[in-house]
Parts: C-alpha cells; structure tokens; sequence
C-alpha cells in the first residue's frame, strides 16, 4: 500500500510543478520577438527574398486579416 501512496504523492507532486510551464512561457515570447524582428528588419532593409518572404507575408497576413486563417 504504501508504493501506491508513494506514486501517488508523486504523480500529485509532478501535476503541481510549475517549473517547466515558466520554460514553455519564455520560449514562445521568444519565438514571437523572434519573428518580429525578423519581419521588422526584412522590411527596414528592401524586403525579403525566398523563406524569409514568405514568412513576413503569412505574418503581415495574420495580423492585419479580420478572419483567422493563419
């Protein structure tokens, strides 16, 4: 009974860590910052070309479009 208990209190443990939600947090503020400095710097410099075009195009799309389709 007490292994059960024990796994118990672990599994109780591991559901309240917060830990690695604060990881997940800074990592998609910096894929965002990330993506803005890139569409930023591709348009203060004559545009983009290849990848990088169609990147800022889907981004521009998603933030000046009334409907979701990003």
């Amino acid at each position: 009974m007490n292994v059960i208990k024990s796994l118990k209190n672990v599994a109780v443990d591991f559901s309240r860590e917060e830990d690695g939600a604060q990881v997940v947090e800074y990592a998609l503020i910096i894929a965002l910052v990330s993506i803005g400095l890139a569409v930023a710097l591709s348009t203060a410099f004559g545009g983009a070309t290849g990848a990088m075009k169609t990147l800022v195009d889907r981004v521009k799309t998603c933030f000046s479009s009334t409907t979701s389709s990003c």
